[in-house]
This record gives C-alpha cells, sequence and structure tokens, in this order.
C-alpha cells in the first residue's frame, strides 16, 4: 500500500487529511512538527511527503531541506500561505509541488500520481518519437541522455525542469501555453500556473547567459512561452 506522510501542526486539519487520505487506499501517518516528521521519514520511509509551512520549532522550509539531503521522496506543501515568494521558497528548498488550503483531497491525490509517474529517471522521459538531441545557440539539450549543456558545461536541472525543457524543446519556436504546460509536464488537468512560471524562472537562471533578458526560452504576454533559437 502506497504510503503518506502528513507533517501538519493543526490537529484538526492533519486528521482531516488522514481520514480523506485513507478513505482514498493510502496509508497514512501523520507528525505534528517536523522534526517528528523527520524521524518517522528516517525510520518508516513513505511514498509521498506533506508538508504543512507553518511549522513550531523547525518551519517547514527547513524540513523540506532536512528531507531532501538524504532523500528523493515527492514532497508537496500543503499551505495556507499562497504568495509567489513562498512558493519560489518552497521549490527552491526542494519541495516538488505546492497546494494551497482548503485543498480538495481529489485534487491532492490526483497530484500524488502526477509525481510518480514523474519521478523516472530523468534518461526515462522519452516520447514515443523521442526527441533528438537538440542546440540552441551555446545551449544543449539531450533528451535521451538526460543530460543539459550550457557551453559545453553540464547543466545541474530538476527532473521537473527537465521534462519542461523537453516539452519545450519538442515544440521549438511554438508557444505553449501555461496550462498546456501544466499538462503536459505536470500530468495536471488543472492548477496553480504560478509553477510554470517559477520552474521557467528557475531554468533560466541555469541555462540563459542573462537571465533579466532572455535569449531562448522567452514569454509571450498572455500567451505563454516558447524556445527559440
Amino acid at each position: 500500500m502506497t504510503a503518506v506522510l502528513v507533517i501538519e501542526d493543526d490537529d484538526r486539519i492533519r486528521l482531516a487529511l488522514l481520514l480523506a487520505l485513507e478513505d482514498e487506499g493510502y496509508d497514512a501517518l501523520g507528525a505534528a512538527t517536523a522534526e517528528e516528521g523527520l524521524r518517522a521519514q528516517r525510520h518508516h520511509p513513505a511514498d509521498y511527503v506533506l508538508v504543512d509551512l507553518m511549522l513550531p520549532g523547525l518551519d517547514g522550509f527547513e524540513c523540506i531541506r532536512q528531507l531532501r539531503r538524504d532523500d528523493d521522496v515527492p514532497i508537496v506543501v500543503v499551505s495556507a500561505r499562497d504568495e509567489t515568494d513562498d512558493i519560489v521558497a518552497a521549490l527552491e528548498a526542494g519541495a516538488d509541488d505546492y497546494v494551497v488550503k482548503p485543498v480538495a483531497i481529489r485534487e491532492l491525490t490526483a497530484r500524488l500520481r502526477a509525481l510518480r509517474r514523474r519521478a523516472r529517471p530523468l534518461a526515462a522521459v522519452s516520447t514515443p518519437d523521442p526527441v533528438p538531441a537538440v542546440a540552441f545557440g551555446e545551449l544543449e539539450i539531450s533528451p535521451e541522455a538526460g543530460e543539459v549543456r550550457r557551453a559545453g558545461q553540464q547543466v545541474t536541472v530538476t527532473r521537473t525542469e527537465f521534462r519542461l525543457l523537453c516539452e519545450l524543446a519538442e515544440h521549438a519556436g511554438r508557444v505553449l501555453s501555461r496550462q498546456q504546460l501544466l499538462q503536459r509536464v505536470w500530468g495536471y488537468d488543472s492548477g496553480d500556473e504560478r509553477l510554470v512560471d517559477v520552474h521557467v524562472g528557475r531554468l533560466r537562471q541555469k541555462i540563459e547567459p542573462d537571465p533579466a533578458n532572455p535569449r531562448h526560452l522567452v514569454t509571450l504576454r498572455g500567451l505563454g512561452y516558447k524556445l527559440q533559437r
């Protein structure tokens, strides 16, 4: 049975999440503090971890960082904080996704299933017709090798960043909307479009010589993003 660890200090919210997850067929375990959750994950690793940001003691950001040091478990933030800065900080700390409270359990479990599908090794990212290695100036993307290089130097990207780049490379020169990218990269029928914006911003920091004036990964205001030569 798939196990989910819920790190949430509000007893009512934690219990509601645990009961709802169990009703959906998950083995759900709760922790009221980051320290308790970290111990639980070390001794009885879960398949997914849900983390609130406003925890007593260690906050959610530090909890995520410590989880990520030793574990590649998919991490979803479930928080009432909905500012873009919080989303960026949580993703930078190592979270895979961010859901704003109150959360619908069907949406949450759909996110968990999509995360599991995305958790394949980078080199396994392919389509029925694999995208060959492509170059955008000094930027090189090798979908089959699971590699990104800039000026010959390997660039470290996350699985989601890599999938996003591959999707844009497959449709090079074409504009893809945020909703299209959410569907194709994240596997979500709907969701917070800021997830796309945050990942695009992080990618620009890694692949663009001047992230403030991107040459390859460009925005078309009101339409979406495209990767161009």
